[in-house]
């Protein structure tokens, strides 16, 4: 099995969040958030002029999902489903099997763990709704709350690289990468009798 973003059922609620695909009305919410100084200072981008971040928007929405609080979009999440490398002989049985993940959020909701239950929503997605097998993360390594959060989310460090990636204030900086197998997220599910406990703190 391996669906689309646009396949599933929204949208996909938590104990306190929202979770649906993105739309062009969610342009403006994203950019305030992503032109945060202390946001901006991690992502791929950062986003200077509102009219040009809200043309280009309809090109993010197939791989983004935006996280709602009683209403208030407070971050929005990466979804990409894609092929990883294989020998060309079973290609075909590889397509769609990998998910890379991110994750941007509100400062101003840190620290009530709504970062740590979305993320534990979206890895639920990738394995139970799209049906891929392995779903990784990357990051700065000096961006220690992200990878804390792969952590409590129960990802698995593989790579730590040096120096791998030049930053616009024009350091060269350490990489991560952490993953999760699609056994390993099963293993990891609350059985009968067995509780995961509420929220930690993002």
């Amino acid at each position: 099995m391996s669906r689309r973003i646009a396949d599933l059922d929204w949208p996909v609620t938590t104990e306190r969040l929202t979770l649906r695909p993105a739309e062009q009305r969610d342009a403006l919410p994203t950019y305030d958030i992503r032109t945060r100084p202390d946001v901006a200072r991690w992502l791929t981008n950062h986003p200077q002029d509102p009219d040009e971040w809200e043309a280009g928007f309809g090109d993010r929405i197939a791989n983004t999902l935006v996280v709602e609080q009683d209403g208030t979009l407070i971050g929005d999440l990466y979804l990409h489903v894609q092929d990883p490398w294989s020998q060309a002989e079973v290609r075909d049985q590889a397509a769609g099997t990998l998910a890379e993940i991110g994750y941007v959020f509100d400062p101003a909701y840190a620290g009530r763990g709504y970062a740590t239950e979305a993320v534990r929503e979206e890895l639920r997605i990738c394995f139970e709704g799209i049906g891929v097998r392995r779903v990784i993360a990357q990051c700065f390594a000096d961006n220690e709350a992200s990878w804390k959060l792969m952590e409590r989310v129960g990802m698995r460090r593989e790579q730590h690289t040096k120096q791998d990636s030049l930053h616009r204030d024009g350091q060269w900086l350490d990489g991560m990468m952490y993953a999760l197998l699609a056994d390993e997220w099963r293993e990891a599910q609350p059985r009968p009798g067995r509780s995961r406990g509420s929220p930690e703190p993002s």
